[in-house]
């Protein structure tokens, strides 16, 4: 899990006294709404033509904090309508997020779950998506994650048990990837894939003991298509936590597990190409035996700290041995202000495209701002929480990579409300080592390959009077992959929108952007659009 709040409440839970909670005021809202766009796209650099569109959209933002009930929920369908030139054909985007989680027995058994709509890159080496969704190296992602959690005391224990089902699946559509330099072949495309988690705990905190202990095991399955891939991953775990001062204590722990990831082998042409389907999609040869991309048992272990000066920071790190490497992981929250805070999360896993979605929506917390932006309504950054909580998938979404690979970074999120301005600053380091067979359209396996990207998102939105506002955004990422010859992409944009309520349900808008990519192969492509539109919400 890439949690960094929640990772840092379990643990402490666990080991050491807990704050005090903070009692939510109790809401709910649900607001659907309809809205007409029109939008000019003006090149700056590339030579392509000024396009118009005309958009139609209908979607629902909605929410619930009550004793019970727990969600945030914001879906939006578009529909496109360009005006000639080469802005192609009608096209429909689905954008939403959502999170929740409902005690069905209060304090004991609590159903949890995620959905995500939303546009990335059919490969990480092309370009971009840009503020209207659009591209030829573009697919259409949909995930979501459900399942129950149990938490209770038998005596001095404390038993938790969760089970969580995951679906992903992408529709890149007619999208070909030819942004890639010369000489580059395009990698095997993601599908779709189904998952399965279950994780179960037995501890004690300390206090009859002079230490916790916690006793600990979890099993993990995947299966994606294309090529049948399979990830199945066992483990137990024993970890020990020694109180030392007040606010400190030290933990250390010990697992055995076994992890192993195949698939298909590939049917290849007389020339021993790769046979693609007319999706583009390599197709598996069930005559073969399976190959084995990653396989992995032994022990594992680890020690750290537990730190938690006051109520409103926590330090949780650790160091140790695992997958056969060293690995760091860790966390850090603070406080600062009722209105804000900041976290941040050191990973350390083995990873795919469906696991990571699924893992990064149930980090989530239940209650996190909309961001609102009339060009850029994708979930594919940051969602901003409140006190410094929230989530980034930027790692999860830099690409719709169809292998296991080896996933470590670093996420850090910053929150602000104050007054008018609510503010939230989110930035990321992402490495894949891919775990082969990682096969190109040329035959070629890309195993232990390593990509990297960073990114960085900030949004601002300053309510100027009690009918108007004003929302601000900036982004870049750069990406540079491990494969030969392959181009670094670096991408950005930037955008204001004005928004002005013109009745009880009815406001406009308009907004103005810029769009840029580059790469060393091509031009610097720099687009501005701009949009204006109204919104009636029921």
């Amino acid at each position: 899990m890439r949690s960094t709040t929640i990772l840092a409440t379990a643990i402490v839970g666990v080991g050491m006294p807990g704050g005090a909670a903070v009692a939510a005021p109790r809401t709910t809202y649900v607001t659907p709404y309809i809205e007409a766009l029109q939008v000019l796209d003006v090149p700056i650099t590339g030579g392509r033509d000024v396009l118009t569109y005309s958009v139609l959209a209908a979607g629902v933002d909605a929410g619930a904090s009550g004793r019970r009930l727990e969600g945030t929920l914001s879906y939006r369908y578009e529909r496109r309508f360009p005006w000639g030139g080469d802005g192609g054909v009608p096209s429909d985007t689905h954008n939403g997020i959502a999170r929740g989680s409902f005690q069905l027995v209060p304090n004991f058994l609590t159903l949890q779950a995620g959905g995500i709509a939303t546009r990335t890159r059919v490969d990480a080496r092309g370009g971009g998506v840009d503020f209207l969704g659009r591209g030829n190296n573009v697919a259409q992602v949909y995930g979501g994650y459900i399942g129950p959690s149990l938490t209770t005391r038998v005596g001095a224990l404390d038993v938790n048990a969760s089970y969580r089902f995951g679906y992903v699946r992408t529709d890149d559509g007619s999208s070909n990837g030819d942004d890639l330099g010369t000489n580059q072949f395009g990698l095997n495309r993601y599908d779709s894939s189904v998952s399965h988690l279950a994780n179960a705990s037995v501890g004690m905190k300390p206090g009859q003991l002079p230490f916790g202990w916690t006793l600990s095991g979890s099993y993990s399955r995947e299966d994606a298509k294309p090529l049948d891939q399979r990830f199945v991953n066992k483990f137990v775990r024993a970890e020990v936590l020694v109180p030392v001062a007040p606010t400190l204590a030290l933990t250390a722990g010990v697992g055995y597990e076994d992890i192993r990831v195949s698939q298909q082998a590939v049917q290849r042409t007389a020339a021993g190409l790769p046979v693609v389907d007319s999706n583009g999609r390599f197709v598996g040869d069930r005559s073969a035996p399976r190959q084995i991309a990653y396989d992995f048992d032994g022990l594992f272990f680890d020690a750290g700290v537990i730190w938690r000066p006051s109520r409103r920071t926590t330090l949780v790190a650790s160091v140790g041995r695992r997958y056969g490497q060293l690995a760091v992981t860790g966390s850090f929250s603070h406080q600062i202000t009722s209105r804000s805070g900041v976290t941040i999360g050191v990973y350390n896993g083995i990873d795919s495209f469906g696991r990571s979605i699924g893992n990064n929506l149930s980090a989530l917390p239940t209650q996190f701002s909309v961001p609102r932006n009339g060009l850029n309504n994708r979930f594919d950054g940051c969602v901003f929480g409140n006190q410094g909580t929230g989530g980034c998938f930027n790692d999860s979404l830099q690409s719709a990579s169809t292998s296991n690979y080896r996933a470590r970074g670093i996420n850090a999120l910053y929150t602000n409300r104050r007054g008018a301005l609510t503010f939230g600053l989110g930035a990321g380091y992402d490495e894949r080592r891919y775990l082969g067979p990682v096969l190109a359209s040329n035959g070629i396996s890309y195993d232990n390959v390593t990509d990297r990207s960073v990114t960085a998102q900030a949004n601002a939105t300053i309510t100027l009077d009690e009918r108007s506002s004003l929302s601000n955004q900036i982004y870049v990422g750069w990406f540079e992959s491990g494969l030969p010859g392959a181009d670094g992409v670096l991408t950005g944009g930037a955008s204001s929108s004005y928004y002005r309520r013109l009745t009880d349900r009815l406001s406009g808008n308009a907004t103005l952007a810029i769009f840029a990519t580059d790469q060393q192969e091509y031009d610097t492509d720099i687009t501005g659009q701009l949009l204006v539109g109204a919104r009636y919400a029921f």
